[in-house]
């Protein structure tokens, strides 16, 4: 299995094969709205509109799973990042990251990249760097900000 065999749910319900960004540099984050991490959302937005046109996505998974910061439907918090950060990458519907409900992606992107003590997700804004082969490069901490890991996309995508 890799990560191209894998499917998730767009914000309306749809099934997404993440086959369609097969070739493509990805950045995988689960987000929150009320979270002291969501002003990331700036950042990564600078990242996307600096190298969306050289082969890079950022895919965002809000997630509700830690201290219910992620509250509302998809479309709440879809309306909330692009009125109050702009964000314009794909945004799919809220998932869990952990647990009997945790997201096939979430199960295959920790067995890739376990974290310093434990595979578990610890909180939002936990983001995955997936090369243009499918390859898991790296897993950041919620601390590691978008500017902070810029270099590794950028490395990515040569």
């Amino acid at each position: 299995m890799n990560i191209y065999d894998i499917f998730v749910k767009s914000r309306d319900g749809k099934e997404v094969a993440l086959k369609d960004y097969e070739g493509k540099v990805l950045l995988i984050v689960n987000t929150a709205t009320g979270c002291g991490f969501t002003p990331q959302y700036t950042g990564l937005q600078k990242l996307y509109d600096t190298y969306k046109d050289k082969g890079f996505e950022i895919l965002d998974f809000p997630c509700n799973q830690f201290a219910n910061q992620a509250p509302g439907s998809d479309d709440d918090i879809h309306t909330f990042c692009t009125g109050r950060f702009g964000i314009t990458f794909p945004q799919f519907a809220k998932i869990d990251v952990n647990g009997k409900n945790e997201d096939p992606l979430y199960t295959y992107l920790k067995s890739k990249k376990g974290g310093l003590f434990s595979s578990r997700i610890k909180w939002n804004f936990t983001k995955f760097l997936v090369g243009k082969d499918g390859t898991v490069i790296k897993r950041f901490g919620p601390t590691e900000t978008p500017e902070s890991i810029e270099a590794f996309v950028k490395n990515a995508l040569a």
